[in-house]
């Protein structure tokens, strides 16, 4: 067995108490790298009201981060996120970065949903670009990632619909054979699962299709994409995220082809992350390590995770140890 070895640097960052809107949570983050620093676009809660704001972090190392504005980067200006902004999931392309959030039409505490995921463009994460919601309308869909390359000409994402309040089903259409429709109606899974779909433009996403659904006992109540994929030799690296019936958030580990990235040609049966240390059971919501964030740091891979729904931690592992216990359990 194989485990994300906790920096000792942990929590790298927590709540800001003189900070009106960072002082209950920092957690959640998005990760990149620019410029010759790490960069954490983070999820931040400051007042009663518990809205999710955008706050970014910079660091040398990739282990000690500190935070460089006082104030939001981003946050809630739409009505389709007016009541939060949570969860970035970043990508870099050549000349720019694209970031998925989970977006709140309404209150916190009136369910805030159905969340929907809402996409972002920037160069310098000052200015953004918009691109509106891109997951299916009417759905309840978080844990969104983007495929950091086009892969045969499309952008592809992974995502987690819980549930759509209309019916859809995917019919192929004869004379398109690589674009799938939605009609009535659709079999969702008992247990939430990781979907994907396709894209030629960012705004229109077709092809929606399972890829992923929980098997082990460690992920029994449901999984969702947690970091987004990054390409190694052998396949499509996705570190995600199991929640068992007791609720316990943990972190695995699997593989897709690369050519094919429907198909799933690697899976550990067991997480290679669990909640231990104090931060990671206690907190806002306790027993979570929710990963979000990946990158890779000379021969390891570095984890950025949301721990307790309070602060931000980071883990490590060597990269081929990683990749060669993968093999191990090819399907």
């Amino acid at each position: 067995m194989v485990t994300l070895q906790r920096l000792e640097e942990n929590p790298i960052l927590g709540p800001d108490r003189r900070s009106w809107w960072e002082k209950e949570a920092r957690f959640n983050p998005g990760n990149c790298q620019k410029d010759g620093y790490f960069l954490l676009l983070y999820r931040a809660i400051g007042e009663p009201n518990y809205i999710s704001r955008l706050g970014l972090a910079i660091s040398e190392d990739g282990k000690r981060f500190e935070p460089i504005d006082e104030k939001p980067v981003f946050f809630p200006e739409k009505p389709y996120d007016q009541w939060g902004c949570e969860d970035p999931r970043i990508i870099q392309t050549k000349n720019q970065f694209f970031i998925t959030y989970v977006a709140l039409s309404r209150p916190a505490r009136e369910g805030g949903g159905p969340p929907a995921t809402a996409l972002l463009a920037t160069r310098d994460f000052r200015k953004f670009k918009r691109y509106g919601i891109i997951t299916p309308p009417e759905a309840d869909d978080r844990d969104t990632v983007i495929f950091p390359e086009k892969i045969k000409g499309r952008y592809i994402m992974l995502h987690r619909p819980h549930r759509w309040t209309k019916q859809w089903v995917l019919k192929k259409e004869s004379n398109k054979p690589e674009i799938w429709l939605p009609f009535d109606p659709l079999y969702l899974p008992e247990k939430p699962s990781i979907w994907m779909a396709y894209s030629y433009d960012l705004y229109h996403w077709q092809g929606h299709r399972i890829v992923m659904e929980p098997i082990f006992e460690w992920e029994k109540l449901k999984i969702g994409a947690g970091a987004p994929p990054i390409k190694t030799e052998i396949g499509w690296l996705l570190i995600y995220h199991g929640v068992d019936e007791k609720k316990i958030y943990r972190a695995g580990a699997a593989l897709f082809d690369l050519e094919n990235p429907s198909e799933v040609i690697a899976r550990l049966p067991y997480p290679i992350l669990e909640p231990e240390a104090d931060y990671e059971r206690k907190g806002d919501v306790p027993n979570v390590v929710f990963p979000t964030g990946i990158v890779e740091k000379d021969r390891d891979y570095l984890v950025y995770y949301g721990a307790g729904d309070k602060v931000i931690g980071g883990a490590i592992i060597e990269k081929e140890k990683l990749l060669n216990e993968l093999l191990k359990y090819l399907v």
